[in-house]
């Protein structure tokens, strides 16, 4: 009997480490079936002269990427960042033997994605599926050539799914915590089906290297830009011509909606279509085309999936009442107004700031027809609003301004403790900060 449970003991740690072994992902098989479609891109960029370069001429540079396979036939997709300004790029595939020159079919900057073409036929392809089924959680590798090493996987989880990003207004990124590095940029985000469901593009770091958090791009929006690219060398998006905010609790109110999800009109482009539609800043979007917009961030992607040309319906909130604007869309131009977040909150108080009236010369570099200029930030409200020593306060809601006692009056027809939602220009953007100001009395 003894001798039975002394067997017992011995076994149950082996059975114990066998079921934690058999839960863990087994990734040999990916990388056999994956890792031949992944391939090493080296890219000759084109560089601005050097101050010290004698003549002036270009001084290139060199980039390390990686990218695959999606046609036996030879195409690649891969990062833009990698070859959008690149003089010439090699791809080296992973068994080291082949190299090819790779000609660029197009590189949309937009979305960090590119279409290579080399010159082959019969090459591993990868396979690709499907982002949509990925859950946080679940198990994910990445395929790449980190620091020039080639065909290096690593491993890790998704941590999270249609992140927006500050500076990256057209992708929903995957993100995740698999270790990506320089070089791994363009690689497959693959799951444990051996299918790809995105493409590396971007880390957040404070010393250049993997900190834990890094970016993908899901597949269907790569392949999407892909065969636009194919089509035509370049990828025409939906333009309405208005820069968006998340609207807050504060600005619902300062707006007078009931709403306190959606997106606060901070900017409409002369001439643009929202303008011609009648579109106004400081009207609340409810919905695009019939899609409710409960997160502003998903204002551009909707924007940009809507074809150039066409009519779409735009559902604005206006002094608390639906309003449904007609707008014909433009095409996505070279350079795009931005927008900024502002999730600032306001206590009651006196204004609580320096204000410095912009010169002529100061209101022309920064084109605006008037503006006050915050030069101190003394005490509340304008301390806990948000309000930054350099903010250009142009208006008060949907109403600009053109003087300091413009900015008193509309301030003071506000009542005792309501907020006011200053519109400011902040360095390249346009957003509203809610301060609320207790009158005198």
């Amino acid at each position: 009997m003894r001798a039975l449970i002394l067997i017992l003991l011995l076994v149950a740690p082996l059975a114990g480490e066998a079921q934690r072994a058999a839960a863990l992902p087994d990734f040999k098989a990916l990388m056999k079936d994956q890792g031949p479609a992944v391939v090493n891109i080296l890219s000759v960029l084109r560089r601005q002269p050097h101050a010290a370069a004698g003549a002036g001429a270009p001084t290139p540079g060199e980039g390390v990427g990686s990218g695959f396979i999606i046609s036996e036939d030879g195409y690649i997709l891969t990062n833009a960042h990698l070859v959008a300004d690149a003089v010439d790029v090699t791809v080296r595939l992973a068994d080291a033997k082949r190299e090819f020159h790779a000609a660029v079919v197009g590189a949309d900057k937009r979305s960090d994605v590119a279409l290579l073409k080399v010159d082959a036929r019969g090459l591993p392809t990868a396979r690709l599926g499907s982002s949509q089924r990925l859950e946080p959680g679940d198990w994910v590798a990445a395929i790449g050539s980190p620091f020039g090493f080639a065909n290096t996987i690593t491993a890790g989880i998704v941590s999270a799914k249609d992140r927006a990003l500050p500076e990256e207004l057209y992708v929903p990124f995957i993100q995740t915590d698999v270790a990506v590095n320089p070089g791994n940029s363009g690689g497959p985000l693959i799951d444990l089906h051996g299918e790809v469901v995105g493409v590396n593009s971007l880390i957040y770091s404070g010393t250049g290297g993997y900190m834990g958090v890094s970016f993908a791009i899901p597949i269907e929006e790569a392949l999407k830009v892909s065969r636009e690219l194919k089509r035509s060398g370049k990828v025409r998006r939906g333009w309405a011509g208005i820069g968006v905010q998340a609207l807050t609790p504060e600005l619902a109110r300062s707006f007078r909606v009931g709403a306190e999800n959606g997106g606060v009109i901070v900017n409409v482009e002369k001439g643009g279509p929202a303008e011609r539609a009648g579109a106004r800043v400081g009207d609340v979007i409810l919905e695009w085309n019939g899609t409710r917009i409960d997160d502003p961030a998903a204002m551009p992607r909707l924007v940009a999936a809507t074809a150039p040309g066409s009519v779409a319906s735009l559902t604005v909130s206006r002094a608390g009442a639906p309003r449904r604007l007609e707008l014909e869309v433009d095409e996505l131009p070279r350079e795009a107004a931005r927008t900024e977040v502002a999730a600032a909150r306001a206590e009651p108080g006196t204004l609580g700031m320096s204000l410095h009236e912009l010169t002529p010369a100061e209101r022309k570099r920064l084109g605006v027809d008037y503006g006050l200029l915050v030069r101190a930030v003394s005490g509340p409200p304008a301390a806990a609003s948000g309000l930054r020593v350099g903010d250009v306060i142009i208006g008060v809601g949907e109403q600009r301004i053109d003087s300091r006692e413009a900015l008193a009056a509309l301030l003071s027809a506000r009542g005792k403790g309501e907020v006011a939602p200053l519109l400011v220009r902040r360095g390249e953007s346009l957003l509203f900060v809610p301060l609320t100001v207790a009158r005198a009395g």
